[in-house]
């Protein structure tokens, strides 16, 4: 339970002036803030309601929402815009939080969105990526595409390369838990494995159109499903994780079919960084070699259309 002393001079919500918003957001801001930053609201944890903020608050849930969108700014939080509450992602600049070999792993949806939106402050920006689909790196990308259609950003140049499963393999997972006749499954992955890409190609490549921003989005294939996830940002930054395999239950063609599967959006992702010690730098630099020899080894040209 979180409490907070309202200012009594601030009176309800009801009747509150359009003018005082941006205050009273300001505030909500400053105490969610600290909140994070002394670790009481610990990332990866999920936010209040902000219905229940604003009780708490005494403000509009305009105010809340105002204030969530400055703390996600600030890559404090993930997921603003979602239905569900937001993520805290924490602060990773803030002295006594661990940075580099002590980082803590989180969660693909609170760690890669809020260091996608930091890779697109360069003027060059480079991701690589190798994944099972594109959904999570979608995902990402809302925060640093809004900002650049807001005039925030203009990176001069964004290249995006990235290595899915060939359609033309037998996928180690997603799998049936017992076999049966038919690739519906198949079909349902290779579905979304392109709408997700496709997605992505469109929402970068209209960047060149809106803002005039020189973009590169290539995909390739693999011949193997890849049992791990790798982001690399800009050539500083690797977010690695593992694939992990459980069993589920999912409705395809209208029909619940038992599976192995796993929840990529879910994976842990271990943090290294170039710079934060021997152990990172060389992580990160082994991570392109592996990816760059794959490339131009043994993937091949992907069309998302197939």
């Amino acid at each position: 339970m979180y409490c907070f002393a309202v200012d009594p001079k601030h009176g309800s919500a009801t009747g509150r002036t359009r003018s005082q918003r941006p205050q009273r957001s300001l505030e909500v801001a400053d105490a969610l803030r600290a909140r994070i930053r002394s670790g009481e609201l610990r990332a990866g944890q999920r936010m209040p309601t902000q219905a229940r903020l604003a009780d708490e608050f005494g403000v509009e849930r305009g105010a809340v929402r105002e204030a969530l969108r400055i703390l996600q700014s600030e890559h404090l939080l993930a997921n603003v815009s979602k239905g569900s509450p937001a993520t805290v992602v924490g602060d990773p600049s803030y002295p006594g939080r661990p940075a580099g070999p002590a980082a803590p792993p989180l969660p693909t949806t609170v760690a890669l969105a809020p260091r996608v939106a930091t890779a697109f402050d360069a003027p060059h920006v480079e991701i690589d990526a190798l994944c099972l689909t594109s959904v999570s790196l979608n995902l990402a990308l809302g925060e640093p595409l809004w900002r650049i259609h807001a005039g925030q950003l203009k990176p001069a140049k964004v290249d995006v390369r990235v290595l899915l499963p060939s359609r033309d393999i037998d996928l180690a997972f997603p799998t049936l838990v017992e076999a049966a006749p038919g690739n519906r499954l198949r079909r349902h992955w290779l579905a979304q494995r392109n709408a997700q890409g496709q997605v992505l190609r469109h929402n970068l490549l209209a960047l060149r159109a809106t803002h005039g921003i020189d973009v590169r989005v290539t995909f390739r294939a693999l011949p193997f499903t890849p049992p791990v996830k790798l982001y690399l940002l800009n050539g500083a930054e690797a977010l690695f994780a593992f694939y992990t395999l459980s069993r589920s239950e999912r409705e395809v063609d209208h029909e619940q079919l038992q599976l192995y599967d796993v929840e990529g959006t879910r994976s842990m992702l271990f943090a290294f960084e170039r710079g934060a010690g021997v152990r990172d730098t060389t992580f990160v630099e082994q991570s392109r070699r592996w990816f760059d020899a794959l490339w131009r080894t043994i993937s091949t040209d992907l069309q998302l259309g197939d």
